[in-house]
């Protein structure tokens, strides 16, 4: 790890490309970068991220993480050209599907800095953190049902800060449910909003709080509120991540990310009889 100030890398032979990292003092600032994509994770973001906090979880000195996205947007969400090609689980657990998130990876605070998009599976980023702050300008979003993809993972992961009819509503609608940070802030998605060019600075001053607790009180408090979690929404979030994978054999889980490519209305196939159906 370097002082305040320098670019953290995995090893001098493999810099990071799609994350721009920086050690300031006893916080580790993490910047999504793939501003040409609104920071869509692609496998190769993914993979940084995971390796990442596998470095992070050996340094004793870290006290918290700080996540916030590069240019205009937090995260879209997964990368189309991911959606649209062969998928490939990344384990059989919601949390080896998850690993791309810190919140169990790391027992340090995990503070979100949303900047401006958050869609789809950027919103694991907000389920996932123990502080949220959002710019006036960010808005969040949840298309998957649009791109002909389940949205298993994110309600029951944001079962802890919304209500289920706020859920619903941001699930089932797509574009048309999109929430702006005043929303969220109202319904609890977020911690607090600030002005656009505030974010950074309150970022900065929230990690120069969590820096002065007692790193082992912290640390035992942060399983505790994870264990809570689990016992909570654990269930829930396993289910819908087999849910998930249960759905990449229909045609409509490639369909949705074509058409969205080819900037087409999208060919849906028949609603197949379920249980339940009359």
């Amino acid at each position: 790890m370097g002082n305040d100030g320098t670019t953290l890398s995995s090893g001098p032979a493999e810099p990071y490309t799609a994350l721009i990292v920086e050690r300031r003092g006893a916080a580790a600032f993490v910047r999504l970068n793939r501003p040409q994509r609104l920071n869509a994770l692609d496998w190769g973001m993914r993979l940084e991220l995971e390796r990442l906090w596998a470095e992070l979880a050996h340094d004793g000195g870290l006290r918290c993480v700080v996540v916030t996205g590069e240019g205009r947007g937090f995260c879209s969400g997964a990368d189309m050209s991911d959606l649209a090609a062969e998928r490939r689980p990344n384990g059989p657990s919601v949390h080896e599907e998850l690993s791309f998130v810190p919140g169990w990876q790391l027992d340090v605070p995990v503070v979100v800095g949303v900047n401006g998009v958050c869609a789809g599976g950027g919103l694991h980023f907000v389920a996932d953190a123990d502080i949220v702050v959002a710019a006036a300008s960010a808005t969040f979003l949840d298309p998957h049902l649009y791109v002909g993809q389940v949205s298993g993972i994110e309600p029951p992961s944001l079962a802890l800060r919304l209500p289920l009819p706020v859920i619903s509503r941001l699930t089932l609608l797509g574009r048309a449910g999109r929430m702006s940070a005043s929303d969220a802030l109202a319904a609890g998605m977020v911690s607090e909003v600030v002005a656009d060019a505030e974010l950074e600075a309150r970022l900065a001053e929230i990690a120069a709080v969590l820096e002065t607790a007692s790193p082992t009180a912290m640390a035992a408090t942060k399983r505790v509120l994870r264990n809570l979690e689990w016992s909570v929404v654990g269930k829930a979030m396993q289910e819908g991540w087999e849910t998930v994978q249960d759905h990449w054999s229909h045609p409509d889980a490639v369909e949705g990310p074509r058409a969205f490519i080819e900037r087409r209305p999208p060919a849906w196939g028949d609603r197949p009889h379920v249980r339940g159906d009359r």
